[in-house]
């Protein structure tokens, strides 16, 4: 498995070794030990699954606040998606601060957002679907997120804000300035 700390440094890009021939390939998406071998040792309880039909749709910006706080491993098993994750630890010095990476089922790359990230894509393609491990259950209690188009956060999408596709719970986030954030 190659790792790679991005501009944020607690979020990695992990892409696995695939191994093809005329068939198609073999990759091994996920080994604890390999994994601990480059020092990350997290623990996933539940694994998720999402089918976003059109091109453009947007999920996120969401998170878990503590207690029950989510790191994901999020990996695309069909088409493409523009992931992107952003600093909301108060404390943290890239507070507010976005990385965003092309995840697809080509590429096979997978993204660590750990706790303390809002995460979210963009669809790239239509019919694509996104799966993620993550370090604690859902608790809807917990849930929450920020509006992807907030404009402090400045977070450079592949699809105009006035043409994404979302929820209508998306859409009614709130900016991270107005948000009550534990973090």
């Amino acid at each position: 498995m190659q790792f790679e700390r991005l501009e944020i440094p607690d979020v990695i890009a992990i892409t696995p070794r695939r191994f093809g021939d005329d068939r198609g390939y073999f990759s091994e998406t996920y080994n604890r030990r390999a994994l601990r071998e480059q020092g990350f040792d997290r623990e996933f309880v539940q694994d998720n699954q999402s089918l976003s039909r059109p091109r453009g749709t947007v999920r996120g910006l969401h998170f878990q606040v503590p207690p029950h706080a989510q790191g994901k491993l999020v990996r695309v098993v069909r088409g493409a998606i523009f992931d992107v994750a952003v600093d909301i630890r108060k404390s943290s010095p890239t507070y507010g601060a976005w990385v965003g990476r092309e995840l697809s089922a080509e590429n096979g790359t997978q993204l660590w957002v750990p706790e303390g990230f809002a995460h979210g894509f963009s669809t790239l393609e239509p019919d694509t679907e996104v799966v993620y491990k993550v370090t604690d259950y859902y608790a809807p209690d917990c849930d929450a997120g920020v509006h992807f188009a907030d404009p402090d956060l400045g977070v450079d999408w592949p699809v105009p804000a006035g043409e994404a596709v979302l929820s209508e719970k998306d859409g009614k986030l709130p900016r991270l300035k107005d948000f009550d954030n534990p973090f």
